[in-house]
């Protein structure tokens, strides 16, 4: 098959389910003041002006839109849904993802064209994928094509927005397909027409090095949607660190992969009254496994335990102070 008559056919077959969103506030705005029995009244109007934008697409033929959390992170804001055809649409948000970069937006109707949404956990690198996003809020469908170029990476993004100035970003694409403002939230597409990420960021002052939310996490929330109305997620309360080759010769480290908690920004590494806590975890710990999942510089922690039930026991296996040992682990409900 001609690989450009494949791309061509996909981004076709794409357009239809993707959408610009236009954020807008309304802001007060000084008028001429009002004079009434001689004296001067200062008068003040609303004005509806756009504060943000990004990308999304649409996950089920409901309406269910899935984008950025930082898309939509305006308060008592509106959102224009925006599709190829131009039609538009008012956006509801339903749900966000509290501990990733992904939000859901619903809008009114039925038997919208949806994008299939594939299986980040079998990705591979040099895969082609397609970018397609509203670049700078302005250029609607715009296209880029490259391949994925990193797996399960992590990064810290600045995020003055969310109230974060460090938000860190775990088991990310990376990909080489141009991602730039206001492609936030649009689909990172495989040549079979699946989604298989949420393009999420890209590094300033670096050239084809963008990452996007691997989809499986969304497929995750996106059930847990349609089955509760919210999004249920399995709470731990570590923060930690990938472990790799470099990591261990650097910080004299008994193994080459696992996840060392640590204490990340000032705040533990283990939260008081957490599962993690109340199961015995501690800092300086290196999780090994997780139930039958080994911990690897790909497969971290918050990658294995998504998919455990909320209230279920599990088991995890760790190194401390240079013997293996045995904890259980009870994960709890994120509030």
């Amino acid at each position: 098959m001609n690989p450009m008559f494949s791309i061509t056919s996909v981004i076709k077959k794409s357009l239809p389910s993707i959408v610009s969103i236009s954020v807008s506030q309304f802001v007060r705005k000084n008028e001429p003041p009002l004079m009434q029995n001689f004296l001067f009244f200062p008068r003040e109007e609303k004005k509806k002006v756009k504060v943000g934008g990004g990308s999304g697409f649409i996950a089920d033929k409901s309406g269910i839109i899935i984008t950025n959390r930082h898309v939509i992170k305006a308060k008592n804001a509106e959102y224009n849904i925006v599709f190829n055809n131009q039609k538009q649409y008012k956006g509801k948000i339903i749900d966000i993802d509290e501990l990733n970069d992904i939000a859901f937006l619903k809008i009114e109707g039925r038997n919208f064209p949806t994008l299939k949404l594939g299986d980040s956990s079998r990705l591979k690198l040099g895969e082609t994928v397609i970018a397609i996003g509203n670049t700078l809020g302005i250029f609607r469908n715009t296209v880029s094509v490259g391949v994925i170029s990193g797996l399960s990476r992590e990064i810290t993004a600045i995020s003055q927005s969310l109230g974060q100035a460090n938000l860190r970003l775990r088991g990310l694409i990376q990909t080489d397909a141009a991602i730039n403002p206001g492609n936030s939230g649009g689909p990172l597409i495989n040549l079979k027409g699946e989604v298989i990420g949420i393009n999420v960021a890209t590094v300033l002052g670096a050239e084809n090095v963008g990452f996007a939310f691997p989809v499986n996490t969304a497929k995750k929330d996106l059930q847990d949607i349609k089955k509760y109305g919210r999004i249920k997620q399995p709470f731990l309360g570590i923060r930690y660190l990938l472990i790799n080759k470099d990591l261990q010769k650097k910080f004299n480290l008994p193994v080459e992969k696992g996840a060392l908690i640590v204490p990340e920004f000032g705040k533990k590494g283990v939260l008081p009254n957490s599962p993690g806590d109340k199961g015995g975890l501690k800092e300086g710990d290196i999780i090994l496994k997780i139930g039958k999942k080994e911990i690897s510089e790909n497969c971290g922690p918050s990658e294995i335990f998504q998919s455990f039930q909320i209230g279920k026991e599990v088991l995890f296996n760790i190194l401390r102070n240079g013997g293996e040992r045995k904890v259980k682990v009870v994960l709890s409900e994120r509030k």
